[in-house]
């Protein structure tokens, strides 16, 4: 575990072949939002978003996906990167948990009010990667940052979280940022269990309402990334979390997209969660 600082998993430089094929999709994340903050009116930026791209010796986007899969995935996660970013600052959290990090830059890009601090989870390999190429620039967290290796698949991680300084006791702030949509039924509850059991009355998680992935149109340039699929916990992901300790509320992404005049390539039934954890009865 590293605070603020570089993680390194072993004494030779990490590089994007050294990551699963789930991790190699952040760089495909790291692509939309490179893609984004080269727009005229971008909805967030990214700054870090093209080195990685770079690193991984990925062409950066020169213009706008051309399928019609492709540009609903690429609008998803724009408005999705945008809407979480909002949501994570009005939290009112001093901690926050960013499952399955990836390539996020969030500890660097936003304005966290002071005393915030952000932990970040994810294998090793993708966070070994992430922080070469993050010091390479000289990149400075705008908040107390801690990078935890860590397989959420497994069952120690939330004692490692603790011992690396997060307070159950004290309300909290998770991110679960296209990550459900990866795993088995089974494996989704069973990490919202674990997240339930760390997340004080008040905490707040955030998430994206699941879908049936086998409805999904087959795109081949895009196979990479929706052959992992395995849909999660589905159409019931807001169900689950009512039933289990949290209330919810439900953001469209067409709500989503009139609020941005952003208009979707077409019709969408994607939507993101925000639940607060409830009092224990």
């Amino acid at each position: 575990m590293t605070t603020s600082g570089s993680t390194s998993d072993s004494p030779s430089a990490p590089t994007s072949e050294s990551l699963r094929p789930v991790s190699r999709t952040a760089l495909s994340v790291a692509l939309v939002r490179a893609y984004e903050s080269s727009r005229p009116d971008p909805l967030f930026d990214d700054p870090y978003a093209a080195a990685f791209a770079t690193a991984a010796e990925l062409p950066l986007p020169a213009a706008g996906p051309r399928s019609g899969l492709a540009k609903a995935l690429v609008a998803h996660g724009v408005l999705r990167t945008r809407f979480y970013d909002d949501r994570l600052l009005a939290a009112g959290a001093d901690q926050v948990v960013l499952l399955a990090a990836g390539l996020d830059t969030r500890a660097h890009r936003l304005d966290w009010p002071a005393g915030t601090r952000v932990f970040e989870l994810d294998l090793g390999p993708v966070l070994a990667f992430k922080e070469q190429v993050l010091d390479a620039l000289g990149a400075v967290p705008r908040a107390r940052r801690t990078v935890l290796p860590a397989d959420l698949l497994e069952p120690h991680w939330p004692a490692r979280l603790v011992d690396a300084g997060f307070d159950p006791a004290r309300p909290s702030a998770w991110l679960a940022e296209g990550l459900l949509v990866y795993l088995a039924p089974e494996e989704a509850a069973a990490l919202l269990t674990a997240v339930a059991a760390l997340a004080a009355p008040g905490s707040r998680l955030l998430l994206e309402q699941g879908r049936d992935v086998t409805a999904t149109p087959h795109d081949p340039s895009l196979a990479h990334v929706t052959d992992l699929w395995r849909g999660g916990l589905g159409p019931g992901t807001r169900d689950w979390l009512d039933g289990h300790g949290w209330a919810t509320e439900l953001t469209t992404l067409d709500r989503l997209a009139r609020r941005h005049a952003r208009p979707l390539p077409g019709p969408s039934t994607a939507a993101f969660i925000e639940a607060v954890r409830r009092p224990a009865d």
